[in-house]
């Protein structure tokens, strides 16, 4: 018997526990059980942005109703391919359950594909799976940090290679909302690390200025209020917190020294104040915003450098990132699938601890 959360696409805070006999695992087909997976802001945008992306298509369900992929850990539960045996662990992309059947296609000892049919249409980025054992990026004391901030900080990765590639647009300065979030956590680290001369400016909310600070990944932190305070440099922004109107104050305030406006993560895209709009009810001074789409960059990544040396470097940031932020967040631990479905709801309140991160053992 398999279990998952079986949330409504358009009433997303209606989740139910649905029971389902295990099918006949099909010949090649290798029957993964989930041992973990982390639930955090980027799952809410998977649900949101469920129809206009292609997230509900993963791992469908019936009716009006959908399963939100979260990132974790799993262990081969039985095995009808002989590359994989019964204890072998993986890592990737995961339905909020207990169980996933998969159909593995290019296998190598670091990974491998889904191939099933249903899966295809989507970006071959979320069918990969890592095989743990082969695993670059993988460290076992790392476990629950990787969950919740590694699909997050790809994104933060690919922004910055992105950025770095475009040589920052000329700006001397990169201004993220949402600074305590994770993605922007992630790209300040790999600006720091990657683009030393690029300044980071967090933008975060008042209540959240010290923990922000206290990360010590950014030149300089200023609360939403103070935005007229910014330096008048050629800047680029990232925003991460979907706020319109302070998406549109950023724009006046640097007007010509805004080089690119860069809109991150589909969580309010309704919301942007007519960022995204066409008509605009007003047009907004300097560049219009460009949504970015990780993966459409990713594939660009990996075909550009290899999947062997774009691993190479993914891996040794992701490092440099747990370095410099592995401690700033307590993981709190849950156990059951209905943990799950109760993180999930309460998560799309918005009302998310930047300093915990919530990891689900099903």
């Amino acid at each position: 018997m398999s279990q998952a959360v079986h949330v409504h696409r358009e009433k997303l805070t209606e989740a139910k526990l649905v029971d389902a006999a295990m099918p006949t695992l099909a010949e090649g087909a290798v029957r993964l059980k989930v041992e973990s997976f982390a639930v955090t802001a980027n799952n809410v945008t998977y649900a949101v942005a469920g129809d206009r992306f292609g997230y509900w298509n993963f791992f469908p369900a019936e009716g009006e109703f959908g399963i939100v992929p979260m990132w974790g850990h799993a262990v081969v539960e039985s095995s009808n391919n002989a590359d994989f045996a019964v204890g072998e662990r993986a890592y990737g992309y995961l339905p909020m359950g207990t169980h996933l059947d998969v159909i593995p296609g290019k296998v190598t000892a670091h990974g491998f594909m889904d191939m099933a049919e249903h899966r295809q249409p989507m970006s071959p980025i979320y069918n990969q799976y890592s095989r743990l054992a082969a695993d670059p990026e993988h460290d076992a004391a790392r476990e629950s940090e990787r969950m919740i901030f590694g699909p997050l900080f790809k994104t933060g990765f690919l922004i910055e290679n992105f950025m770095r590639r475009e040589n920052w647009f000329g700006a001397e300065a990169v201004v993220l909302t949402s600074a305590s979030s994770k993605t922007a956590m992630g790209l300040a680290s790999v600006t720091k690390d990657r683009s030393p001369n690029t300044r980071r400016i967090g933008l975060t909310s008042a209540g959240n200025v010290a923990f922000v600070k206290d990360a010590g990944l950014y030149d300089e932190v200023v609360a939403y209020d103070d935005v007229e305070s910014l330096a008048q440099v050629p800047s680029v922004t990232v925003d991460f917190a979907g706020n319109g109107g302070l998406l549109r104050q950023l724009h006046k305030h640097f007007g010509d020294n805004l080089k690119y406006s860069c809109l991150v993560g589909a969580t309010h895209i309704d919301e942007r104040g007519g960022a995204l709009a066409e008509p605009e009810p007003e047009p907004m001074a300097g560049p219009a915003p460009v949504l970015f789409f990780a993966p459409d960059h990713a594939v660009a990544l990996f075909k550009d450098l290899g999947h062997e040396e774009a691993g190479k470097q993914l891996a040794a940031s992701w490092h440099q990132f747990m370095t410099d932020v592995g401690d700033t967040v307590e993981v709190d631990i849950r156990s059951g699938i209905d943990a799950a479905r109760e993180a999930f709801v309460t998560m799309l309140s918005g009302k998310v601890d930047p300093a915990q991160g919530i990891v689900i053992h099903p």
